[in-house]
């Protein structure tokens, strides 16, 4: 584990939570979100969103240019409570890649393979030329700022999980659906596309225990820096 969580910055959940809260809807249900949070997540996701929109509208046409299909991409995510959400992003395989490569879609692993699952690598056949350009600059995810938007996605938080592998979370590893899921979180400065299946759920439950705004503050800057250094993206 690269990365611990620094002591100065320890607050259990409970704690993160009981200053002023603002409701948010997700989906099916609602969850507490401090307001000074809500507010500054949405602060940050329109201006990144506004400021970024140009370049979001080259990177749409690029894709769309580059292989047939759309730009955006949509899949059903599990957010907090293990309730699913649209989550979007920049399309960067094949828009047929589950056609092609059905084998990569099973998602059926014995207990040995879950030890070394990795789910991204650098020669995944399914990435477009596009796309490979798009995981290296770390810019495919910019659509997940919609989500926080509406309140489905934190800025820091567990990467949403695909409903597919829910069944192989068991015990303490459910607690990372205790929280919002987030566009980058202590996983993701700790290694992102090297860690393992368990290594990034630790990661996420360590995360989950011990969240704290400024805590948060701490992985959003190590995010931009990982991501000028492109650590870990691909």
């Amino acid at each position: 584990m690269s990365e611990t969580v620094p002591q100065s910055a320890d607050m259990s959940g409970d704690q993160y939570s009981q200053t002023a809260c603002t409701v948010t809807a997700l989906g099916t249900g609602l969850v507490a979100v401090p307001f000074v949070l809500r507010l500054f997540e949405v602060s940050v996701a329109g201006i990144i969103l506004l400021v970024g929109l140009p370049a979001m509208v080259g990177q749409w046409a690029i894709i769309r240019l580059g292989t047939p299909g759309p730009g955006l991409f949509f899949q059903h995510r599990v957010g907090v409570g293990q309730r699913p959400f649209r989550f979007v992003k920049f399309r960067t395989m094949f828009s047929d890649a589950r056609e092609r490569f059905p084998h990569l879609y099973a998602y059926r692993y014995s207990p040995d393979e879950l030890l070394s699952l990795k789910f991204k690598s650098d020669d995944d056949p399914r990435v477009t030329p596009q796309g490979r350009w798009l995981r290296r600059l770390s810019i495919d995810e910019l659509p997940n700022f919609w989500n926080v938007l509406t309140g489905e996605m934190a800025l820091v938080g567990p990467r949403p999980e695909i409903p597919e592998m829910l069944p192989y979370y068991k015990g303490d590893m459910l607690e990372k659906f205790s929280v919002r899921p987030g566009v980058t979180g202590l996983a993701q400065i700790s290694g992102r596309g090297r860690l393992g299946f368990y290594e990034t759920v630790e990661l996420d439950v360590l995360y989950v225990r011990n969240r704290s705004f400024l805590l948060d503050l701490r992985i959003l800057l190590k995010t931009v820096a990982m991501i000028i250094i492109r650590d870990g993206a691909f």
